[in-house]
This record gives structure tokens, sequence and C-alpha cells, in this order.
């Protein structure tokens, strides 16, 4: 058994195959994943039922399982802030969330960096993120993460 909050295998598998800089797609129930992501990517559907399972209860296990160094968004065409951001901002204290418009956003979900993609029941629009996985620092180590960073 598993001590984490995470236990789907698929998702933990995806993760552990992924590393610095790859990205995870969660994305809301109206996301095009066949023809706006990167077919390479692991796919997950989580999409039970429309509002099940959501968004950010997905980021919710993920912070508990992986670094996050970044956050993008998919912004609202009409530039108003989606609610669902301020759920995000809440769930990622200290990372500001990287607006992207669609097509923009669009983009990025293809590229190769993009490991894994899941599929949520969310209902909310423009609920979707993309997050970069960041690095597990060696306790030792934790000095020269600054130095480190800059050399990357």
């Amino acid at each position: 058994m598993l001590k984490t909050r995470l236990t789907h295998p698929e998702i933990l598998h995806a993760l552990a195959m992924a590393g610095h800089r790859a990205k995870v797609l969660i994305t809301d129930g109206n996301y095009p994943h066949s023809t706006k992501s990167n077919p390479a990517a692991k796919r997950v559907f989580l999409n039970l039922a429309p509002g099940t399972v959501k968004v950010t209860e997905v980021l919710e296990a993920l912070t508990h399982t992986i670094p996050i160094e970044s956050a993008e968004v998919m912004q609202s065409e009409d530039g108003t802030e989606p609610p669902i951001w301020a759920e995000f901002r809440a769930l990622l204290p200290g990372i500001a969330l990287i607006e992207r418009p669609l097509p923009e956003f669009y983009k990025a979900a293809l590229l190769p960096d993009t490991a894994l993609v899941i599929a949520t029941g969310e209902q909310q629009p423009y609920a979707n993120l993309l997050l970069t996985i960041g690095v597990i620092w060696p306790e030792d180590a934790a000095h020269d993460k600054a130095a480190i960073v800059q050399s990357t």
C-alpha cells in the first residue's frame, strides 16, 4: 500500500518517468485532448461524469507528489479572469500563474515536454492548467540551489 495521497497507478507511473521541466496538463471537461495535446503523452481519463473529478482535486493530489516549478493557465477569450484561478493560487502558494491566450496554450500543450495529460470532468470554463515539474533538492545541497538554478 502507498502512503501518498496520490494512488492512481497510471499517473504515478507517468510522473516517475517524467523529470525536471516535463509538463503535466490537467484539463477541464471541454478540452480537445486528441487534437490539442502531445500525442506521445500518457493520457489518463478521470472524467467519470460532469463535475467528477475536478481539476482542483487532481492539482491538490499532485502538489503532495511532485515539486511544481511553474503553472500556465488558459486565458478566457473575453479577458476576464475565470473564478477557478483563485483556487489554483490557493493550491499553488508562491507560484505565479502564467497566462496564455488560447492558441498559445494549445501550442504549449502540443510540445514534446508534455508527458502526462489528465482529463477531468471539471465544468468550470478555462480550468486548464499546464504544470512544469520542478526539482527535488537534496537537503545537503540546499545552499547550492541558487547556483544550480542560474546555470540551467
